[in-house]
């Protein structure tokens, strides 16, 4: 996919005044091999950098082949490099066993370069809903301080285009102006929920209005959730989410609600967590609950099944 310009770069007078074999040569004298030890990664950068299959691939390549496409660093005031665009070529690198990376050195204002790390990073192929959350987040920030500029030469974005900044961002991005929205608002989510919604277990309806409840109450659905397996209905989470605002939302009523049976759901054995927890030695961990447990009532089921052969005889 091209790379696609960032929504604050205007055309400078080398830009409308030079061939583009002039442009081409100038973007090369800023191309450039980077020491490895010299690049930190982009703050609070939301894309995941995983030791995947992709990877795997990617780092044969770059033995093969080198570094195709240069990453896009900046350059810091204290003389290091920020990654831009790049922290898979970089870790790649690092796997490969090189210690320099090919870069282009652009010279980005803060709020420029998260543009151009969301709008690059876009182009992958998988994206987490997490990731998305942030990255959206991060734009629609850096599109708001823009907005705020008071200098006299240049009207911002938003000034020219008339647009909020998560219409900018949906237009840009694809998606509609609410579903901007829903994305931005999994940001208030607690990491636990929201590895749930990345792993698909929690839908984004029902995800979006446990983000309005407070971190004790979020605290308390991700228990339920853990204890008994299940997630909650976009039903569940509305009225959640409303004796929430009416304060009226305590954990007793959190349990009540997730224990609740849903819709076409199978029908299943639930044990109180405090109830079970008494009869369970304190040397047994949480995670090894479930097979302590089991062994117990298959010790038991053999105890009846001998008494009933004693009874028999």
């Amino acid at each position: 996919m091209a790379e696609r310009k960032s929504d604050f770069a205007l055309p400078t007078l080398d830009d409308l005044f030079s061939t583009q074999e002039e442009r081409d040569e100038a973007r090369l004298e800023k191309i450039r091999d980077i020491p490895l030890d010299l690049i930190d990664d982009f703050p609070d950068h939301p894309f995941h950098v995983r030791d995947d299959e992709d990877m795997v691939q990617l780092v044969e390549s770059i033995k093969t082949n080198g570094v195709l496409t240069p990453a896009v660093l900046r350059q810091k005031e204290d003389g290091r490099y920020e990654i831009v665009s790049g922290h898979r070529r970089k870790r790649a690198c690092e796997l490969a066993g090189l210690t320099t990376l090919r870069s282009e050195i652009k010279d980005l204002t803060r709020d420029e370069a998260i543009v151009y790390m969301v709008e690059s990073n876009f182009q992958r192929t998988t994206i987490l809903p997490s990731e998305k959350a942030f990255a959206y987040k991060m734009r629609l920030e850096a599109i708001k301080r823009q907005g705020q500029r008071t200098d006299l030469t240049s009207a911002t974005l938003l000034q020219k285009s008339g647009k909020t900044s998560r219409e900018i961002i949906a237009e840009n991005s694809g998606e509609s102006h609410e579903q901007v929205r829903k994305y931005i608002r999994l940001t208030n989510l607690i990491p636990e929920l929201l590895q749930l919604v990345d792993e698909g277990r929690i839908k984004m309806r029902p995800a979006v209005e446990l983000s309005y409840l407070d971190e004790d109450s979020q605290r308390d659905a991700a228990l339920q959730i853990d204890i008994n397996d299940c997630t909650p209905s976009h039903d569940q989470t509305i009225r959640m989410r409303k004796m929430f605002e009416s304060g009226k939302l305590t954990t007793e009523a959190v349990e009540a609600i997730m224990l609740e049976e849903k819709p076409n759901q199978r029908e299943r054995i639930v044990l109180h967590g405090d109830r079970v927890r008494s009869l369970i030695p304190k040397s047994v961990k949480l995670k090894d609950t479930e097979d302590y447990v089991c062994k117990a009532l298959e010790h038991y089921r053999r105890y009846l099944r001998s008494r009933a052969e004693r009874d028999g005889r």
